[in-house]
């Protein structure tokens, strides 16, 4: 067991994660997820969770076994084109996980998802949640643009807003 992890994810509140994303930025990140849909036919949900809860947490759950579970519990998955795309964030841990839906998986190498990872853990380690999240919704949006680019209107498998959990 890592102690400080666990110490981290302990002292995690609601207040700080309402602070890193106060209504506005979930609003300004919902907007930018809206506007990712004129340019492509998949679906990109932005979930935030503070902190593991504590049989997660002493089980070892990383955050990217976890990201797994709000993928399949938001159903993610269940997009005509099966082009879902997670972008989770562990708060405790500043740790991003992308998790996308067999269709765009097979597209979009490992790499690029990961690249896009580090760049939001870069600008949240640097206290920039509203520019991380963003820049990490419009990155995933010229991905899926290039392997489903919109051929009609924009159509809302999942909802647009954010999920703080």
């Amino acid at each position: 067991m890592d102690l400080k992890r666990i110490i981290r994810h302990l002292l995690m509140t609601h207040w700080r994660v309402n602070a890193a994303f106060p209504p506005r930025t979930l609003s300004v990140i919902e907007k930018t997820i809206q506007e990712s849909h004129k340019a492509h036919v998949g679906q990109v949900r932005f979930v935030v969770e503070g902190a593991l809860h504590n049989a997660a947490l002493f089980d070892g759950l990383t955050a990217r076994e976890r990201a797994i579970d709000v993928f399949s519990q938001l159903r993610v998955w269940d997009t005509e084109q099966n082009n879902g795309v997670l972008i989770y964030l562990l708060l405790a841990d500043r740790d991003v996980e992308i998790i996308a839906d067999r269709g765009i998986h097979l597209r979009v190498s490992a790499a690029e998802w990961e690249a896009v990872c580090q760049m939001m853990e870069s600008e949240f380690q640097r206290g920039k949640y509203q520019a991380g999240a963003v820049r990490g919704v419009e990155q995933v949006t010229v991905l899926l643009k290039n392997h489903f680019p919109a051929h009609r209107p924009p159509r809302e498998d999942l909802p647009n807003s954010p999920v703080v959990m």
